[in-house]
């Protein structure tokens, strides 16, 4: 078996400083792991995808270790048990295309412009 890479000695390095720097911090060790097995599947020639989350990684790090973060977590937005994911309107109302703008920009005046036209 041949030597691991520079790049697979840094994310090695990376993913141990990253659970030493979370011990302390609720639920940032489950992250981390979470994180690191998530990508894990990643094909060794994709070395673009791999240095942007190296990067992204070092940033956290950095953000970890500075005495701010308290605890790390995720943002997830919790589902009803009746709510459906296809229905955004509530039950016994209908949403009328006069009463609400079709994009962002609608309403605020700005001008529409074409992806062809100059």
């Amino acid at each position: 078996m041949s030597r691991p890479s520079r790049l697979q000695r840094q994310v090695l390095s990376l993913y141990r400083e990253l659970l030493r720097a979370g011990r302390g911090k609720p639920g940032a060790e489950a992250r981390v792991r979470a994180e690191f097995r998530q990508h894990a599947s990643l094909p060794r020639s994709d070395v673009l995808r791999i240095e942007y989350l190296y990067r992204r990684g070092r940033r956290q790090l950095q953000l970890l270790r500075s005495g701010h973060a308290t605890a790390m977590g995720t943002f997830v937005r919790p589902r009803g048990p009746t709510e459906e994911p296809s229905d955004t309107t509530t039950p016994g109302t209908t949403l009328n295309d006069s009463d609400s703008p079709k994009s962002p920009c609608e309403g605020t005046g700005a001008r529409e412009t074409r992806s062809g036209g100059r």
